[in-house]
């Protein structure tokens, strides 16, 4: 059975795991890339690199994709949660004042210098339990 979250729902679970994707169309291709983030508030927080396909998106004012998915083969149930906004770059000290600053380390290591913050405009999600029989 699929269920709609509510946005708060939706927060609460982006809250509970550190690895979602950016999509966006770039050139006239769609791109989907995934990054290490911290939740702050309702914004989304990375660290990319500052010459890499990521960093131009500051620079555009069109809006993004940032999706996370849960699945538990298991239990047969999982969630996914889409957010839409526009990404702005952010200072080092602004970084380094957030809550759980250390998160937003990427694990692919190699200079990531860049702080980018996606402004959250609308958030959606879904879930899904497998029926019991």
């Amino acid at each position: 059975m699929i269920t709609e979250l509510s946005e708060q729902r939706c927060f609460e679970l982006l809250d509970t795991t550190t690895v979602g994707r950016f999509g966006f169309v770039h050139e006239g291709r769609v791109h989907v890339i995934p990054v290490n983030y911290l939740l702050d508030g309702r914004d989304v927080v990375v660290r990319t690199s500052a010459h890499g396909l990521l960093s131009r998106l500051p620079e555009s004012a069109e809006e993004i994709a940032f999706e996370v998915d849960f699945h538990d083969d298991l239990a047969g149930s999982g969630w996914s949660v889409l957010l839409n906004g526009v990404v702005s770059a952010m200072a080092d000290e602004e970084v380094d004042a957030l809550a759980g600053a250390d998160r937003v380390r990427p694990w692919a290591g190699g200079e990531r210098t860049l702080a980018l913050r996606l402004r959250v405009r609308t958030a959606s999600g879904r879930g899904v339990q497998r029926p019991r029989r």
